[in-house]
């Protein structure tokens, strides 16, 4: 038996949002990634943010 009210349901991922419209820096990435700032991983975020654009940060998130 289902304890779950009616309008009880989990939002889909495409209608979350982590971002406030800004630009993603590659410290924001490197830090939602759990990594330690350091200038390779600042230049990974770099690179991930130029291939994914906004969305590099997006995915990080939950």
């Amino acid at each position: 038996m289902s304890t779950a009210q009616p309008d009880d349901h989990a939002t889909p991922d495409a209608l979350l949002h982590a971002r406030t419209g800004t630009e993603v820096d590659p410290e924001d990435v490197v830090l939602a990634a759990g990594r330690d700032v350091t200038p390779e991983n600042l230049e990974w975020a770099r690179r991930k943010i130029e291939a994914e654009g906004a969305a590099a940060l997006d995915k990080l998130l939950p």
